[in-house]
């Protein structure tokens, strides 16, 4: 099973379109600076988009509208 769900995902973000955008952003950004908002030994996923989903799942990002 992913983890997160994509139905958790959607009800934070109103699209998928969104989604893909807000996580891959979020990715780049902790691969250029290093910087996670939770802990390392937090994290489920070992890679830096599961690491995003997370964040956006734990309400950790949001999107200006």
């Amino acid at each position: 099973m992913i983890y997160p769900s994509i139905d958790k995902l959607l009800t934070k973000v109103g699209s998928k379109y969104l989604l893909v955008n807000l996580v891959s952003k979020r990715a780049i950004q902790m691969k250029e600076t290093e910087y996670y908002q939770m802990k390392e030994n937090e994290y489920v996923s070992s890679k830096e988009i599961g690491k995003a989903l997370e964040e956006v799942s734990k309400d950790l990002i949001h999107i200006k509208e």
